[in-house]
């Protein structure tokens, strides 16, 4: 197949995702929700408009190859093992489409969390052109991924050492754990503090560019960040999201840990830019030169930055907007086409 053509198949498949479900697509979601209770069917419908919206719109795909030197084979050059992580519904799909676009085979290894919905998905162009098939094979859960020329893995740090070891020889991109932060000054509208709760709140918080990390100035004041943040209160009706509220309000009370509460969400101050599930951190700041220090420090632990500041160095994100990530808007930063492309020499 030559690229335009697959671009195409993507545009038409962006197209799909963003129509009403229709009575296949309502399945899979049904399934993908029995699997994995996180996966409520607002949060993956959100996933498949985010998606559609940002990396399937035809004009933006041919842009962004523009920009790489790509070899033009009618068939599959390189084989690319992707070992795809289920935190968020359809969070290896950026992967896949780079692999896709190049002109490469994926030879994929889906989450348990996430089995059903990128198998569709990728089924969806099959059935449109037939000839695509040869760019993707999904493994089962027993298969082992071997008989690549390269490997993008996804996992926690934990797992990723485990892959530094197993992938050793072959070239690699390795993720491991990353968590978003915003930076506040205390100077935020009610607006501004309402779109991050987007930040923190989708996806249950469940994403590496999900807000787990607050940075406010010291002295500051809570009061209006608690009471909007509490208009997502409607999340603590999710019975997997309560049963972890509940948990850590249980351990900050016993242990006596000095909390905020908005009713969905509790505060602690920490330094730790992980938060669990249902909470999240906060620390203070003296003034911007530390701030900056203290996020550089930090680099290699933080996928995104929201917020209103201008911070030297870094690019922060407008409230709302961590989990609208563009065709270029790389995980860990690392360009997965321009790696792909160098497979090519």
């Amino acid at each position: 197949m030559e690229r335009n053509d697959r671009i195409a198949l993507l545009a038409e498949l962006g197209d799909y995702m963003l129509q009403a479900p229709d009575a296949e697509l309502s399945a899979i979601l049904d399934k993908a929700y029995l699997d994995n209770r996180w996966f409520t069917r607002e949060n993956t419908l959100q996933a498949l408009s985010a998606i559609a919206k940002a990396f399937l719109n035809r004009d933006r795909l041919l842009h962004w190859v523009s920009g790489y030197t790509l070899a033009g084979p009618l068939h599959p050059g390189k084989t690319i093992g992707l070992v795809m992580a289920g935190n968020i519904p359809l969070v290896g799909f950026q992967d896949w489409l780079c692999v896709f676009v190049a002109g490469h085979r994926a030879l994929v290894k889906c989450s348990e969390k996430d089995k059903v919905l990128l198998p569709f998905l990728v089924g969806k162009i099959g059935e449109w052109a037939f000839e695509s098939w040869e760019y993707t094979e999904f493994l089962s859960e027993s298969d082992k991924l071997v008989g690549f020329d390269a490997v993008i893995a996804t996992g926690s740090n934990n797992t990723a050492r485990y892959f530094e070891q197993y992938f050793r020889k072959y070239t690699h991109i390795i993720r491991r754990n990353r968590n978003s932060v915003a930076v506040l000054d205390g100077c935020e509208t009610p607006a501004e503090l309402l779109a991050l709760g987007r930040d923190i709140f989708s996806y249950f918080g469940l994403g590496c560019r999900n807000v787990s990390k607050l940075y406010v100035p010291r002295q500051y004041d809570f009061s209006l960040l608690l009471e909007i943040l509490h208009e997502y209160r409607a999340l603590i009706q999710h019975d997997k999201y309560k049963n972890n509220f509940d948990y850590n309000l249980t351990l900050f009370v016993l242990n006596r840990i000095r909390y905020l509460n908005t009713g969905s969400l509790l505060l602690k101050e920490d330094a730790a830019l992980q938060s669990r599930i249902a909470s999240i951190h906060y620390e203070y700041y003296d003034d911007q030169r530390g701030l900056l220090a203290e996020l550089d420090r930090r680099n290699a632990e933080i996928q995104c930055v929201v917020g209103h500041m201008v911070l030297e160095n870094w690019t922060v994100l407008p409230f709302g907007k961590s989990q609208e990530p563009g065709l270029a808007d790389y995980p860990d930063g690392v360009d997965i086409m321009k790696f792909l492309s160098q497979l090519e020499h």
